[in-house]
C-alpha cells in the first residue's frame, strides 16, 4: 500500500529524528539544520548548505583541488595539467574520470596522462618555483605539441607561499604562444570542491580571457547560431550527445567547456550568442562573468529523459529565430518512435520502484525527470557540496514529502535507505560496495557506472537499460537486502 504524502512526511521526521539520537547534542544540532523533508510551495528545500563537514563524520566531499583538477581544468584535452605539490595528495593525480576526447594521448591530447611535482621535504623548507620552472622545461621538451600548462598547486604550496603566478607569467614569455596558467585551488580552501570550481573559473577569467582580448589568438568567424556547452564534462561521451541535438536543431557548437574541450575553445567562448549551461553549480560562476563582462545570455539545461530533453530543447530554441524554434519542434518529432519504444519496453519493468540519490553536481535534480520518465519514484535525494541555489533549483524537480539530505555522513545515508528501503541506490564510488553489500540496487551516478552516455535521446535508452540491469540482476536473490531477509 503506498504511504500518502503526509504519512511520508511523518515518516521521514521520525527517520531523522531517530539517526540524530547517535550523536552528541552538539553534533545533532548542527546535522539536524542538514536533513530534513521538502514541503510543496516552499523557496528551497528547507536544508542547510556550503558548510563545513563536522570532523569524524566520513563526509562524501573533496576538495578545492579535486573541484579544480579534477572537474574543470582535468579534462581540457590539450593542455597539460601539473599536480603541484606531494604525490601522495594526489588522487586526482593518478586517476581521472571517463572524460572522453577525441585526440592521440601523448601527443596532442594529455587528459588520460597525469604530471606531478613530487614535493619532497627538502622541497618543502626551500621552495618548489626552481623546481615547477624545470618542470616546464621538461614538459615542452617531451610534449612540444601541448597548447598550454595549468599549475593545480595542493596545500602545501599555499602553506609555503611558493610564487607560482611569478613562474607562470615567466615561462609563458620563454615559450610564447603557450598559454600558462596557475590556478590557487588548494585543497584547504573552502568547505568543499565546490570552492576549487569557482578558482578555476576565476583562472579561465585571469589568465585565458585576456589573451582573446589582447589579439593574441585569430579572431573567429562567427555566426548567428554560434553557442556554447558549459559544464558538461564529457562523461561517457554526454557532451557528445548534447552536441548532436544542438547540431540537429541548426545550432553551432564553438566551445566545449571542458570535456573534448581545448584552450582555443575556451579562448573562443566569449563569441557565442548563447552560453548553454549542465553543471550549474561548476560553472555558473564563468556564465554570469561572461553575461556581465560580454552580454552572453546563459541558459541552464537538461538533457536527461524525454521530458526535460523537449523542454530545454525549447527553451534554448526561444533564443534565436524561427527556424531554430521550427527545427526544435522537428527533431522533437523525430525522436519520439525512439522515446515511445523505450518507455514501452521498460517501463512495466520499472514503474513504481523508488530511488534515493546523492550526488554531485547537477545530478540530484536533474535524473529525477528520467526516473520519473519510466514511472519511478524519487523519494529521496541530497547534494555532496550544493549551495542554497542548487536547493531552489530543486523544488522545481523534486515531489512533496521528498527526503532531503545535504552532505550526508555514511552513517545516516545507511539508516536512511534501511527505513526508507528503497529499490536503487544512485551514489557514488565510495558509497557503491557499502550498498551492495548491503544487498540494495546500485548506480554509480557519477561517472555512470562505466557505461554511458546518459544525456539525450540514445543515453536515455542506456540509462533506462542501465537501471533495469541494476534492479533486475539475478544476484539480489542471492543477496538480499536486510528488510527482504526479515520479511
Amino acid at each position: 500500500m503506498t504511504a500518502t504524502v503526509e504519512e511520508r512526511k511523518a515518516a521521514n521526521k521520525a527517520l531523522i529524528d531517530e539517526v540524530l539520537k547517535a550523536y552528541p547534542e552538539k553534533m545533532a544540532k548542527r546535522r539536524a539544520k542538514h536533513l530534513g523533508t521538502f514541503e510543496d510551495g516552499k523557496p528551497d528545500c528547507g536544508v542547510k548548505s556550503n558548510i563545513k563537514s563536522l570532523p569524524g563524520v566520513m563526509t562524501i566531499r573533496g576538495c578545492a583541488y579535486a573541484g579544480s583538477k579534477g572537474v574543470v581544468w582535468g579534462p581540457i584535452k590539450d593542455m597539460i595539467h601539473i599536480s603541484h605539490g606531494p604525490v601522495g595528495c594526489g588522487q586526482y593525480s593518478w586517476a581521472a574520470r571517463r572524460n572522453y576526447y577525441i585526440g592521440t594521448t601523448g601527443i596532442d591530447t594529455f587528459v588520460t596522462m597525469q604530471f606531478t611535482s613530487d614535493f619532497q621535504e627538502k622541497d618543502i623548507v626551500f621552495g618548489g618555483d626552481k623546481k615547477l620552472d624545470k618542470i616546464i622545461d621538461e614538459i615542452q621538451s617531451l610534449f612540444p605539441l601541448n597548447k598550454g600548462i595549468s599549475i593545480q598547486s595542493e596545500c602545501p604550496i599555499g602553506l609555503i607561499g611558493d610564487d607560482i603566478e611569478a613562474v607562470s607569467k615567466k615561462k609563458s614569455q620563454q615559450y610564447e604562444g603557450h598559454t600558462i596558467v596557475p590556478v590557487r585551488c588548494e585543497g584547504f580552501r573552502g568547505v568543499s570542491q565546490s570552492l576549487g570550481h569557482h578558482l578555476a573559473n576565476d583562472a579561465i577569467r585571469d589568465w585565458v580571457f585576456d589573451k582573446t582580448e589582447t589579439g593574441k589568438r585569430p579572431e573567429l568567424a562567427s555566426t548567428p547560431y554560434d553557442v556554447a556547452i558549459i559544464g558538461d564534462y564529457n562523461i561517457g561521451g554526454d557532451a557528445w550527445s548534447s552536441r548532436i541535438l544542438l547540431e540537429e536543431i541548426g545550432l553551432r557548437v564553438i566551445a566545449q567547456w571542458s570535456g573534448d574541450g581545448s584552450i582555443a575553445e575556451l579562448e573562443n567562448t566569449p563569441k557565442a550568442k548563447l552560453n548553454v549551461l549542465h553543471c550549474y553549480r561548476s560553472m555558473n560562476y564563468i556564465s554570469r562573468h561572461m553575461e556581465e563582462k560580454y552580454g552572453i545570455p546563459w541558459v541552464e539545461y537538461n538533457f536527461f529523459g524525454p521530458t526535460m530533453i523537449e523542454k530545454s530543447l525549447r527553451e534554448i530554441a526561444s533564443h534565436f529565430d524561427d527556424t531554430i524554434k521550427a527545427n526544435a519542434e522537428r527533431v522533437i518529432a523525430k525522436y519520439r518512435p525512439l522515446v515511445d519504444a523505450v518507455i514501452a519496453k521498460y517501463k512495466p519493468r520499472l514503474a513504481g520502484k523508488k530511488v534515493m540519490l546523492f550526488v554531485g553536481g547537477l545530478r540530484p535534480r536533474h535524473v529525477i525527470g528520467a526516473y520519473e520518465d519510466l514511472g519511478m519514484d524519487v523519494v529521496g535525494t541530497g547534494y555532496e557540496f550544493g549551495h542554497n541555489d542548487d536547493y531552489q533549483r530543486t523544488t522545481h524537480y523534486v515531489k512533496d514529502g521528498t527526503l532531503i539530505y545535504d552532505d550526508v555522513t555514511g552513517y545516516e545515508f545507511e539508516k536512511f535507505v534501511e527505513q526508507v528501503q528503497p529499490d536503487l541506490v544512485g551514489s557514488g564510488i565510495k558509497e557503491k560496495y557499502v550498498f551492495q553489500k548491503m544487498g540494495v540496487p546500485f548506480r554509480q551516478m557519477h561517472s555512470w557506472d562505466y557505461s554511458g552516455p546518459y544525456h539525450g535521446y540514445d543515453g536515455f535508452a542506456i540509462f533506462a537499460r542501465d537501471m533495469d540491469m541494476a534492479i533486475s540482476s539475478p544476484v539480489w536473490s542471492l543477496a538480499k537486502a536486510p528488510w527482504k531477509r526479515a520479511a
